[in-house]
């Protein structure tokens, strides 16, 4: 974007608008901040803005009040400090004025959009004389909005955030010199064993926690009792086990930890070291003995990613793990990269942001991007740059 001219341009800017709503209003406008530099920087041109984004998950081609954008639109609007109206109509129809914005309704309430249908894409490409992706958090998808656009639009770039994750996440791994440091949390393994593999490729020690550590226990011999795991997963689990060593990688998991009953904030916790836990224990965070461990690592490191929490942070007696790893992200001398959803929301609780290097704003793709897959969006725009023929996805 910023090797453009887009004075009097009309510009289609996708952005990552899907933020959490209570009671008819934003709950977290996190996402809304992070992508107010590309729309002013639109509205400074001046450019024509039309924004789209989507909504939670309704059902493709049904509108639904409750997921509505109206009230991104206001947020929107204050931020900015200036209307940013909500257009309901057909996408096609959406028009702003020269240094004016506008915000098309949820892009999912159109039939065609997870598709990448491609009179969808046409349809949105008209809007523009240049696409801008700027939605990094879904930049894994290929919808009619993020990647079916781009085939289509006059131009295409990235967007100043969109830039900003690329840039960010490709330096931790084209960074050299001092241990490089990954901690991967979170409640399933599922989905998240190829992105292992390739970040032990790339880093000496790989920190698992959360319910992923529970199936490398169990995977190691441990009993997990009640505790959440991925049975089948255990053999793929043992397997990547036995490659860290040919990766030359330390994979550091608990050595002891919290175990309760049940899931709730007023639940009775009982320390366990490993070897004891067993029958009907549920693990539940990481105990203080692998906490004081993962700190002491982290410390040492130059490079630290981070990505999911360590244990059931949302209630208070299973929140020390993440809490303490928060803490030593933030204290660390490293340069320190974090994303996903939860770890969004575990910086959030803790107040810890301000203490990390690079906050992404991506879930699904910020796990992709690390894992080293291609990602659609980013994809397109490679293929645009460099005047090859843009593909359609499969």
């Amino acid at each position: 974007m910023r090797e453009l001219d887009l004075a009097g341009r009309r510009l289609l800017v996708r952005a990552d608008l899907n933020v959490p709503l209570r009671d008819g209003r934003v709950a977290d406008d996190q996402r809304i901040r992070a992508s107010l530099p590309t729309v002013r920087a639109a509205l400074r041109a001046p450019s024509a803005v039309v924004l789209v984004s989507h909504l939670g998950r309704p059902r493709e081609g049904v509108r639904d009040a409750r997921l509505s954008l109206r009230p991104v639109a206001e947020r929107l609007s204050q931020l900015l400090g200036d209307e940013v109206p909500l257009h309901d109509g057909a996408p096609g129809d959406a028009r702003a004025a020269t240094g004016r914005a506008v915000l098309c309704e949820n892009i999912r309430f159109q039939r065609g959009e997870c598709s990448d249908d491609d009179s969808l894409a046409r349809t949105l490409a008209a809007l523009c004389d240049v696409f801008v992706m700027d939605a990094f958090g879904c930049a894994h998808r290929a919808h009619a909005s993020t990647h079916g656009v781009a085939r289509h639009a006059a131009g295409a770039c990235a967007g100043l955030l969109m830039s900003r994750e690329i840039e960010n996440l490709g330096k931790f791994f084209a960074a050299a010199g001092g241990p490089a440091v990954a901690v991967v949390g979170g409640a399933k393994v599922s989905g998240k064993l190829p992105v292992l593999e390739s970040l032990a490729r790339r880093v000496d020690t790989l920190i698992v926690g959360g319910g992923i550590a529970n199936t490398f226990l169990a995977a190691r011999g441990f009993d997990v009792g009640r505790s959440l795991h991925d049975k089948d997963l255990v053999p793929e689990a043992r397997a990547l086990c036995e490659r860290l060593d040919e990766h030359g990688c330390k994979l550091l998991l608990p050595c002891d930890a919290v175990c309760a009953d049940e899931l709730s904030d007023t639940a009775p916790v009982r320390v366990k070291n490993l070897d004891a836990v067993g029958g009907g224990d549920r693990i539940l965070d990481i105990g203080p003995a692998s906490a004081a461990r993962i700190e002491q690592v982290i410390a040492g490191a130059a490079r630290v990613l981070w990505n999911g929490p360590l244990g059931a942070f949302e209630h208070e007696p299973f929140a020390a793990g993440t809490r303490r790893l928060a803490g030593a992200v933030a204290r660390s001398a490293a340069w320190s990269l974090a994303g996903g959803g939860d770890t969004l929301a575990a910086i959030a609780r803790f107040g810890v942001g301000g203490g990390i290097s690079f906050v992404s704003t991506g879930g699904g793709a910020f796990l992709e991007f690390i894992g080293g897959r291609a990602l659609p969006a980013i994809e397109i725009l490679r293929q645009r740059k460099e005047n090859r023929p843009p593909e359609k996805m499969q």
